[in-house]
């Protein structure tokens, strides 16, 4: 009756007196009783639906990757030059489709969601174009035969000059994208709380696989597609040959940057969210991702994309269980404590899924620095 009034939580004194039949248990060291901790039975297909989830929302980013991807490589496989202001391109297309798709619903024009998507769209696309073509016109033209360090400096300066000119038209707060299109999902396993793919992820994959396809169809079976690979190879010889140069560039570029503003739209549909700095980051990973496949190659840039998408998802999904210190209780007793009452003491968590797209680019620039289908040529005279 004395241990009525102690505080819960507090063991009892241990045991004083001579013999008894039920002598207390030996006190023990925390982390020997304590080897993690104790989780409720879960579904055995619970593994296969995550795995299944992350490759689905790898698949549907890296597809976006991929299609960014193809601009920078269309271009480096022309003039051998990488345009880090393709990224700014992707993000005026993303922002314009927001402005028309806002007037729309604002003014309750009477047309299905996704008609209205497809709108703002069609205005994003030429404008990307116009952007595209200025900034070949202006700047890049003018340094073609200039040491490659001025049009890369040059392309660096566009960037940062296209990111002030969205800051001052669309302000600097991020803008919450209209979620018109209503997601429907479907699952992928019997599990109802299992992986499912939506709508609005299976419209980007068949929307950048039809991009994909079509650009292959562009330059392996129409006459700008061969002036394109001729221009490539030895722009000299293209020239005398008579194919125009400066036409087939500027072609080059405006193709790249409707491929972009489509880009930009499926990147503020399915994040929900546009901001003027979302184009730098974004440029930068489908870099990576030409860089990847082989950058000059377009099959490569494809590839790429998928692969850092996949990978970024199953490393944002599976980092947190690889580097929890939980497992690592039974040999720490503070540790012990701490996962006693939080399980998920993780080293990194899924907000590390940036380093993954710079870490492969590292690891491919040192082991193999022409890319998994890029071939090693030497560089022209």
């Amino acid at each position: 009756m004395a241990s009525e009034g102690r505080p819960p939580g507090l063991r009892s004194p241990p045991f004083r007196g001579g013999r008894s039949r039920n002598p207390p248990r030996p006190r023990t060291n925390a982390a020997a009783t304590h080897r993690g901790p104790r989780l409720p039975p879960t579904d055995p297909s619970r593994p296969l639906d995550i795995f299944l989830q992350q490759l689905v929302n790898g698949l549907t980013l890296g597809s976006v990757y991929a299609v960014v991807a193809l601009g920078y490589t269309m271009v480096y496989g022309i003039i051998q030059l990488i345009n880090f202001a393709h990224g700014e391109v992707v993000m005026i297309g993303a922002l314009t489709a927001y402005s028309v798709i806002v007037a729309l619903t604002g003014a309750q024009v009477p047309l299905p969601a996704l008609a209205i998507v497809l709108v703002g769209a069609m205005v994003a696309i030429p404008v990307c174009m116009a952007v595209g073509y200025t900034l070949e016109r202006t700047a890049y033209r003018p340094l073609r035969k200039a040491p490659r360090l001025a049009p890369l400096i040059t392309a660096i300066g566009l960037s940062i000059i296209l990111q002030n000119l969205a800051m001052i038209i669309w302000s600097r707060n991020p803008l919450s994208y209209p979620q018109i299109i209503q997601t429907v999902p479907y699952h992928l396993t019997g599990n109802p709380n299992g992986a499912t793919i939506t709508n609005v992820q299976i419209a980007i994959l068949v929307t950048s696989v039809a991009m994909m396809g079509g650009l292959l169809a562009l330059v392996y079976r129409t006459k700008l597609g061969i002036a394109m690979r001729a221009t490539s190879q030895n722009p000299v010889v293209a020239g005398l040959m008579g194919v125009d140069i400066n036409r087939v560039i500027s072609l080059t570029f405006v193709i790249g940057a409707a491929l972009g503003a489509v880009a930009g739209v499926m990147v503020g549909s399915y994040y929900g969210i546009a901001h003027y700095q979302m184009g730098f980051l974004l440029g930068l990973k489908a870099f990576s991702a030409a860089v990847l496949g082989g950058i000059g190659n377009l099959a490569g840039a494809m590839l790429g994309g998928l692969l850092l998408g996949v990978i970024e998802a199953l490393g944002a999904g599976y980092v947190g269980d690889l580097t929890n210190l939980c497992q690592l209780s039974g040999w720490f007793d503070a540790l012990a404590q701490r996962c006693a009452s939080d399980p998920n003491v993780t080293l990194f968590g899924s907000n590390y899924q940036d380093v993954f797209a710079f870490l492969v680019l590292i690891l491919v620039l040192v082991f193999r620095p022409s890319g998994l289908l890029g071939e090693r040529v030497s560089d022209r005279a």
